[in-house]
């Protein structure tokens, strides 16, 4: 019998389990991440090692960095977990792990860790994609919640408008055409001068400004649901450096949170269209940037007015983490699908 057999005849067994634990192990970017999630809802440990610090002075994310310390940290961070939820490697009923997408040296870190720990446990190994972890970060947030339902992911590297069916599929509906938001983010922080990371950074500066103080284009798309914020950043970073150039000061919040509006406002615009258009009734948030304070309170409003009932992950929730994974993994368990010991990372992987 191969390990993917031995495997899905475990997962048979684990449905019916009364309390199920999955381990999550999350090394996608610049964050070594591992928890152990109860029943897919219950957060009993979520231990994440941050490289901050290291990538700090580059202004960004170095990979080959980024890899070397998941290799330093991993052991250490998954024992954090364990100990934390108060429980042992035989106490586990499933490895999930994220296989993309992502840096793939940074994945392979993660995978390999997983592979090796799911077959000297004889544990279930289950693949998750990075972004279906982001969505199920909501149901560890509310415990109650299903789908069928509409969800907005973004973050550094993704903004789509994504159906998601009572069966745990998956539809696109709209998708950026260009740059993300979290990446036209970073992009204006750094032109600010504001340090990495930047997102956070730029939220945090454009809570004090003048969200009107200048004037910014709104890009059209074809598609309908579709964004763009690649001409968004490139008008921001051309209006500050004619200022710098004609010697004009100019206020950093009123800039940021002119920035921070624009970018919202087109969110919640489409996401709304989108929400109208396909009847949805309940509305997620999910990705890094959906701890934006300014998205999550326009959200709020706008999901208020067209009575959609509206959810969004704990913010501790909203970045990389290992808890999501974990719940994503619970998931695909029930659904019997478990992965076998070619498992690779896969950086550009599609969730649709």
């Amino acid at each position: 019998m191969t390990f993917v057999q031995y495997s899905r005849n475990e997962l048979a067994n684990l449905r019916d389990k009364k309390d199920l634990l999955v381990l999550g192990i999350e090394t996608s970017c610049d964050e070594t991440a591992a928890s152990v999630v109860q029943n897919g809802r219950e957060i009993l440990s979520n231990s994440v090692y941050s490289q901050i610090a290291l990538h700090t002075i580059y202004g960004g994310v170095v990979p080959e960095i980024a890899s070397r310390a998941h290799v330093e940290k991993i052991d250490v961070v998954v024992g954090q977990a364990l100990r934390d939820a108060g429980k042992t490697f035989g106490d586990i009923d499933a490895v999930a792990v994220t296989y993309g997408p992502g840096l793939v040296g940074a994945l392979l870190v993660g995978v390999s860790y997983a592979k090796a720990l799911a077959y000297s446990l004889k544990k279930p190994l289950i693949a998750v994609n990075h972004i279906e972890g982001h969505i199920c970060a909501n149901y560890l947030t509310y415990r109650d919640l299903n789908p069928s339902c509409l969800c907005l992911v973004v973050s550094g590297g993704h903004s789509h408008i994504i159906a998601v069916g009572a069966d745990d599929s998956y539809h696109l509906i709209g998708c950026t055409q260009d740059d993300a938001a979290g990446e036209a983010f970073d992009k204006a922080a750094r032109v600010l001068g504001l340090s990495y990371p930047g997102g956070p950074a730029l939220d945090k500066l454009a809570q004090d400004g003048d969200d009107m103080a200048l004037q910014l284009p709104r890009p059209k798309t074809q598609g309908k649901y579709d964004f763009s914020f690649s001409g968004l950043k490139t008008a921001f970073i051309n209006a500050l450096h004619t200022m710098k150039q004609q010697k004009k000061e100019y206020v950093p919040q009123d800039m940021a949170a002119s920035f921070r509006h624009a970018v919202v406002e087109s969110l919640v615009e489409k996401t709304m269209l989108a929400a109208k258009d396909t009847g949805a009734g309940k509305l997620l948030l999910a990705g890094g940037v959906s701890a934006n304070r300014l998205l999550r309170k326009r959200m709020e409003e706008a999901c208020g007015q067209n009575g959609i009932q509206l959810y969004m992950p704990d913010v501790s929730l909203c970045g990389d983490n290992a808890a999501m994974i974990a719940a994503a993994g619970y998931r695909k368990i029930i659904r019997g699908e478990a992965a076998d010991l070619y498992l690779n990372a896969v950086p550009s992987l599609r969730l649709v």
